[in-house]
């Protein structure tokens, strides 16, 4: 099973304990999976998809709202349950199904994760942790994917909206807001699992940024000392050694003797002993008089 389907499982078994919640779930269900057709056959026939689990979640609802068992839904009034949702249209006794849910069902904080639920469980989906971090629900229009968009970024998300196939799309890309997001629809079982999963990565990726950079530093000197031990070799070959000042020649001397000892340790050996930065200073005016005498020729 991929990581978004168990995520909508648990969620298919959340719902909120309010009867306000339960609507805007509930009203979210239909809007982004409803029929949209004027006229409907029987409360059992509202949603588009024959996804067992979305009717599961739908049937619950229908049963936590009116008080009947998960058999006797299909015998609710349609229109009983289109006015609960605000999808009634009264004067021509007809469903009046919107893709935009009505703005008095998400007023309270409360009914929008409610209703961020359901646009989920009806449109949406999560990338693999291990893979990418990716979170979307599709929307029908772009009416309903910024009143899904404005709905998510009150709980100081930075939802963003794309067209794809013509639907809109909204998405979060990043790792500690798709935490957010099941922590606001109530997804906690699926969000202690992709925090497991974000911190062996983080932990991994760590551990690559030490290596790379220890890799990169010994690189670094390897190189270095290289190209102290050509300079070296280089003024020994065409003017000799004994023609450098006292202590360039010390200082020669021991990184020939030495070619992978590190600068500060080198400093040690010297009578008297001095520090990396005396080394690294020593070295470099070296290699200065090697090119100098490179330009000679």
């Amino acid at each position: 099973m991929s990581f978004s389907s168990e995520v909508k499982q648990e969620l298919a078994k959340q719902s909120g304990k309010s009867r306000h919640c339960q609507i805007a779930e509930l009203a979210a269900l239909v809007a982004f999976d409803g029929k949209r057709q004027q006229l409907i056959g029987d409360a059992g026939d509202v949603l588009d998809s024959e996804n067992p689990l979305l009717q599961e979640k739908y049937g619950l609802l229908l049963a936590q709202l009116f008080h009947v068992n998960i058999e006797e839904i299909d015998t609710l009034p349609l229109e009983r349950i289109l006015e609960t949702i605000k999808m009634w249209n009264q004067s021509l006794r007809c469903a009046d199904i919107t893709e935009t849910v009505n703005g008095i069902l998400l007023q309270q904080t409360c009914c929008r994760r409610a209703y961020i639920r359901g646009a989920f469980l009806a449109g949406g989906s999560i990338s693999d942790p291990n893979k990418s971090y990716h979170f979307e629900i599709v929307c029908r229009e772009i009416a309903q994917a910024k009143q899904l968009q404005d709905a998510i970024n009150s709980f100081e998300m930075e939802a963003k909206i794309v067209e794809r196939k013509k639907h809109q799309v909204v998405y979060l890309k990043e790792g500690a807001q798709i935490v957010d997001m099941l922590n606001i629809m109530e997804a906690h079982v699926a969000l202690m699992n992709l925090e497991n999963v974000r911190i062996l990565k983080e932990m991994r990726n760590s551990v690559n940024r030490k290596v790379n950079c220890e890799t990169a530093n010994i690189s670094k000197t390897v190189a270095a000392a290289v190209k102290q031990l050509c300079d070296i070799e280089y003024i020994k070959q065409n003017a000799g050694l004994d023609s450098l000042p006292e202590n360039l020649k010390d200082m020669a001397l021991l990184r020939l003797e030495y070619p992978d000892t590190p600068l500060k340790e080198l400093g040690t050996y010297l009578d008297p002993p001095v520090g990396k930065s005396g080394v690294n200073h020593r070295l470099r005016r070296i290699s200065e008089i090697a090119d100098e005498l490179r330009e000679k020729e």
